[in-house]
């Protein structure tokens, strides 16, 4: 992978291989979506959730049901395995919920996207929404808040805080550790 990146397999390619997926792939998206579900628990007080395998718990504000929602980031950031973990993380809180004698439909179950358009969506996540619905983007914070703009005025401010960040240096940091302790390990 090293050679194919920079052209040779010195420490310094080979720590650009191993960290740059990171930073641009599922380690950004993890983060990015542990962060905005604290921040929704946060603005949202009481959305957090105890049930196993729900990231928050809300009242729709469109239909008024409480629905049990799994947080994901954007419309490709789960593959083939997560769509069975998800119908996993559903059917538990089912069967939580029969024992517990609870009214929850199967349209109370479902999975939230942080952002994106409908017809962006992965075919995993398409499978899921053969069975549970499947909210992304404005749809998702419109029935989350009932705030119709809500979305746009969230990508504004993301955004102007976006223009102000530069990871650079510390990912430039990273590779150069990364690449000395490669080299220790080698040579």
């Amino acid at each position: 992978m090293a050679n194919f990146l920079t052209g040779n397999d010195n420490p310094k390619s080979i720590a650009k291989a191993l960290v740059l997926p990171r930073v641009l792939g599922s380690s950004i998206s993890t983060s990015f979506g542990m962060k905005i579900q604290k921040l929704i628990s946060e603005l949202f007080e009481g959305f957090g959730s105890t049930t196993s395998g729900i990231d928050i718990e809300f009242i729709d504000a469109i239909d008024g049901r409480k629905k049990y929602c799994q947080l994901k980031s954007g419309p490709n950031t789960i593959n083939y395995d997560d769509v069975e973990t998800i119908f996993g993380h559903f059917n538990g809180t089912i069967n939580l919920a029969r024992t517990n004698n609870l009214n929850i439909g199967i349209n109370d179950l479902i999975v939230g996207i942080i952002y994106g358009n409908r017809s962006e969506l992965s075919s995993h996540y398409m499978r899921i929404n053969e069975k549970y619905q499947v909210i992304i983007g404005m749809d998702f914070w419109y029935h989350l808040t009932g705030k119709k703009d809500f979305y746009f005025d969230l990508i504004d401010a993301v955004g102007e805080v976006a223009l102000e960040v530069d990871g650079t240096k510390i990912i430039q940091e990273t590779i150069e550790t990364l690449s000395l302790d490669i080299k220790a390990k080698l040579f």
